[in-house]
């Protein structure tokens, strides 16, 4: 059976939440008896110090999930639930002989979930996450070790298993934790893995140089366990801090794409690729602008397909788009990259080339011979290219102007004179390809 991750999540923790809560409750009450009889005693057991304190961060956190509903925060919630209730067991007096036993057990294996939840709080951050009951079953033998085994073996036979356990199990979180610094470059990520891999650390030396639950050695270590898991919290704060402003960027990027996408579908021809006359409109006045200030010189060429009516009337729409298609391409890979290929409508381009007239008259000849020359894809006979050339002078003030007087020589390319003729007052000069 498969359970949604977070719903799982968030039952445990509520569950947690009351059990944590009790647990706190009864080891202060324990404390303040202690208090009560014997006033001279004020310190405070330095287990139950850091149950409490880690009890406040998972309070922290919860409220944090509340604001961002990732699953990723609700496992550190369960995982600093789990870390709360184990110190606090450990720390709580029992009566009796058997039950003390019995509860540091249960605490060594609340210690060692808790490492798991954080290794899986790792992966919520990058999948969904889903509880099989196999990974339940999986923790079925340690929970009867670790709450059968210390009545007859006493504590020793949980103590450094359990602490190694856990070390291995957050050293598995801290190195997780680290691979999301790497693909997401979270510093938040970075403090977490980096604490929990001391932490894992610190487990293993109790494990090995601890004289057992209640040596120095383990409350010295419990200090620095409470300031590396206090520092890891900031930790995670951090992170999902920076999960939001990481969230915000991706959605920025997105829209940027999308955007621009946008942009090439509007400014681009659909049926031939080349850019078209809105796209035009928007770049001329910056492309005259640029050549003025640099005293580059400007040209447009005025392309129209030959015979292109009777192909459309005599083999059909398909053929005519056909021969625009080839046709767009031709121009398109025969001029420089920086020039620009515009369909400007029906069976007519236009090219904004940057080069004086002289040049453009050149390479509108150039055009027209390759084109005749070349088989593009089978197209029907007759079918050539009509050209005129018109520059844009420094003083122009009418590029429409331009291209008018630009159409005008194509028509008398196509009929086959192409006297060069200056206009006075338009800032243009203009002739049909192969004039001379």
């Amino acid at each position: 059976m498969r359970v949604p991750g977070s719903h799982a999540v968030l039952v445990c923790a509520a569950l947690l939440f009351v059990m944590a809560a009790d647990t706190a409750a009864l080891a202060w009450h324990e404390a303040a008896r202690a208090q009560a009889i014997a006033p001279a005693l004020t310190l405070i057991d330095v287990r139950t110090l850091a149950g409490v304190a880690t009890l406040l961060v998972a309070a922290l956190l919860s409220l944090l999930y509340f604001y961002r509903r990732r699953v990723y925060i609700l496992c550190w919630v369960a995982a600093w639930l789990l870390t709360g209730m184990s110190r606090l067991l450990a720390a709580r007096e029992f009566p009796g002989e058997l039950i003390p036993l019995v509860a540091y057990g249960l605490s060594q294996f609340l210690s060692i979930v808790s490492a798991l939840v954080f290794v899986l709080s790792a992966d919520a951050y990058r999948t969904r996450l889903t509880l099989r009951r196999n990974h339940v079953l999986a923790l079925l033998p340690l929970l009867i070790w670790f709450g059968l085994a210390p009545l007859p073996l006493g504590t020793v036979a949980v103590f450094a298993p359990g602490h190694l356990l856990a070390a291995g199990g957050l050293a598995a979180a801290g190195v997780a934790h680290l691979r999301l610094l790497r693909d997401t470059r979270l510093v938040g990520a970075a403090v977490v893995g980096g604490m929990l891999l001391l932490l894992a650390a610190s487990n293993a030396w109790v494990a090995i140089g601890a004289d057992g639950p209640a040596g120095e050695a383990l409350e010295r270590t419990t200090f620095v366990s409470l300031a590396l898991y206090l520092v890891a919290a900031l930790g995670m704060q951090l992170m999902t801090f920076e999960d939001m402003t990481y969230e915000l960027r991706l959605t920025n990027r997105r829209l940027e794409s999308a955007q621009d996408e946008l942009r090439d579908l509007v400014t681009r021809d659909a049926l031939t690729g080349c850019r078209n006359r809105r796209f035009f409109d928007e770049v001329i006045g910056r492309e005259v602008q640029r050549h003025r200030r640099y005293r580059i010189p400007l040209s447009l060429l005025f392309i129209d397909v030959d015979r292109f009516k009777a192909v459309n009337d005599t083999l059909g729409h398909e053929a005519g788009d056909r021969v625009l298609q080839q046709v767009a391409a031709f121009l398109i890979n025969n001029v420089r990259e920086p020039d620009d290929v515009f369909r400007w409508g029906g069976d007519e381009f236009l090219i904004l080339i940057s080069c004086s007239l002289v040049q453009a008259e050149r390479k509108a000849v150039e055009l027209k011979l390759d084109f005749a020359h070349s088989d593009p894809g089978g197209l029907p006979s007759g079918v050539g290219l009509s050209i005129g050339c018109a520059e844009v002078t420094p003083d122009a003030s009418d590029i429409m102007a331009v291209v008018k007087m630009a159409d005008g020589r194509m028509y008398q390319d196509k009929r086959g004179a192409a006297p060069s003729l200056p206009v006075a007052g338009l800032g243009i000069r203009g002739s049909a390809a192969g004039s001379g």
